[in-house]
């Protein structure tokens, strides 16, 4: 569709960012304008960017807003990416396919399945970590990829636990994701969705022949049992989990490890002690590092009215999650990381029902992550400025840094 004259004008997204680490400073000018601001996708039509962190946290919150649209073939398109790229599911079923997803995943993140996964992912590290000093022993001068050994691999390794899959296809899946996920990815990052869709299709059989404890069981488990539950649903929902499991959860682990190590003060406290500091620092990177540049993708499903502002029934809406982290009203100091922050209220994994039923894997990856390296590597420094490292922001759905270069 065409953005209308109203919208001409309006900046399009992603917008430029001046370095890695600080938000693109065209979200900081448009809060100081209102709230709300009119912008163009970067698939050029308009929508409604949500700054502030009041109005952010009240419509995450609010059933007003979805994902669906009531005339899919008008709405306003957010991207060429195979995800978050436009509606998605039944507008009149909306609601009833969300409570069977939260039903189909709480076993997922049950306290049992997470307390094996957590010893897995420490497992796991360690063999990242490994690598790492193995890459360093073959090239003893040369920097280190950290996203390459760490960031990176151990995200989609987790996922492999979390949906079943073979350890073996961890390269497949990470290469699915990354695709799935560009902004402009057209017809590559539709036949990226259409072969995972395959390869999730080919999981499921195989686990409804041999059940296991994972996510990819307890879905076609649930199937069995209710004819309306479609393999559409069951690939989406998959899909879904590999790309917000991997994707965000490894550009929050490069950008954690910039904040800690671009301040020799800030790294030091943490290398003081990782285990008694993780559970804080996490939270500050989530506030900080909330990955991407677009926000989170929703559909007015009737008027709604935000202050003076009216969303129409059918407007894109994107609920700029990490600006609304740093918003100044909220957060003191909201431009500084602080792990020594309290209350520490971020939007980082949403709010209200669609509050991320993962975020505790999430949280978990993280604080496993960051108090193995800083304890293997009480050394751990940047061989580059953090303010000068290539980042993927005009290409990647979820943003990020091409590399994160470590020695020690």
């Amino acid at each position: 569709m065409t953005a209308p004259a109203s919208a001409a004008s309006a900046p399009r997204m992603p917008f430029a960012r001046l370095n890695a680490l600080d938000l693109p400073p065209l979200f900081s000018t448009l809060r100081t304008e209102g709230p709300l601001s009119r912008v163009i996708t970067p698939a050029g039509d308009p929508a409604w960017l949500v700054t502030g962190y009041d109005e952010a946290r009240t419509l995450l919150g609010d059933k007003r807003l979805g994902k669906t649209h009531p005339a899919p073939e008008r709405a306003a398109r957010i991207s060429e990416a195979a995800i978050q790229s436009g509606p998605v599911g039944s507008f009149a079923d909306e609601e009833r396919e969300h409570t069977r997803m939260r039903k189909v995943l709480t076993p997922a993140f049950s306290a049992p399945r997470m307390r094996r996964l957590t010893s897995r992912i420490e497992e796991l590290t360690e063999g990242c970590l490994d690598a790492m000093e193995k890459a360093r022993a073959r090239a003893p001068h040369a920097p280190v990829n950290l996203h390459d050994h760490l960031s990176f691999p151990l995200p989609v390794q987790v996922i492999c636990e979390l949906l079943g899959a073979p350890q073996s296809d961890r390269d497949l899946l990470r290469d699915w994701s990354t695709r799935i996920g560009m902004l402009h990815g057209g017809a590559d990052s539709q036949q990226a969705m259409a072969e995972f869709q395959a390869y999730t299709g080919r999981l499921a059989e195989i686990k409804r022949a041999h059940p296991g404890q994972d996510v990819v069981t307890d879905i076609v488990q649930v199937q069995a049992e209710d004819p309306t539950f479609t393999e559409d649903e069951l690939t989406r929902m998959a899909a879904g989990l590999l790309f917000a499991g991997h994707e965000t959860t490894s550009t929050r682990i490069d950008y954690g490890t910039l904040f800690l190590l671009s301040d020799p003060d800030r790294r030091e406290r943490f290398v003081a002690d990782p285990e008694g500091q993780a559970h804080a620092t996490v939270e500050e990177i989530l506030r900080m590092a909330a990955p991407g540049g677009l926000g989170l993708m929703r559909y007015a499903r009737e008027d709604v009215r935000v202050g003076g502002t009216l969303i129409a029934r059918g407007d894109a809406v994107l609920i700029a999650i990490n600006a609304a982290n740093r918003d100044g009203a909220v957060f003191a100091e909201a431009e500084s990381f602080d792990p020594a922050r309290t209350p520490n209220a971020h939007l980082a994994f949403g709010h209200g029902g669609h509050y991320c039923i993962g975020n505790a894997l999430a949280r978990t990856e993280m604080r496993v992550a960051f108090t193995a390296l800083f304890r293997r590597f009480p050394g751990l420094r940047l061989a580059a400025d953090a303010y000068a490292l290539q980042e993927y922001d005009g290409e990647r759905l979820t943003g990020g840094v091409a590399e994160v270069p470590v020695l020690w």
